[in-house]
């Protein structure tokens, strides 16, 4: 039974790939940088299951849909991510409405997904798992 219980404790404080993604820090882009490969993006978004990848004017964009109880929720939750991409240098587009915040990343700067977008995403839903309770 001890051995059990372990192990359990031990899988409870493994971090997932997007506790993982958000405990990074988004890095400064330059000429070299280049997009995430199509398997760097999938093995990223397989961490991030709320998340989808809209094709729009041919860029790939990270989307995801959050819904809350309240109009207050969502506004702050918009401020919320408003200060996370700000303090990353790093921003999305945010559509919010009464109970519903639309949030996408894509790298403007490469015109795609980069690994940015993904550690903004797991950022994101961590930060409406605080909005939430």
């Amino acid at each position: 039974m001890q051995g059990t219980a372990r192990l359990r404790a031990e899988a409870a404080t493994r971090e997932t790939p997007a506790m993982a993604l958000a405990d990074e820090q988004c890095v400064e882009l330059n000429a070299q940088s280049t997009l995430a490969t199509a398997d760097e993006a999938a093995a990223m978004l397989a961490g991030l299951p709320e998340w989808s990848v809209a094709n729009e004017g041919g860029i790939d964009q990270l989307v995801r849909a959050f819904r809350f109880g309240t109009f207050a929720q969502a506004l702050a939750f918009t401020n919320a991510v408003g200060e996370a991409a700000e303090a990353q240098g790093h921003h999305p587009r945010i559509v919010t409405e009464y109970g519903r915040v639309t949030v996408s990343w894509w790298t403007h700067f490469l015109g795609g997904l980069h690994r940015n977008d993904f550690i903004m995403a797991a950022r994101t839903d961590a930060l409406a798992q605080e909005i939430a309770g």
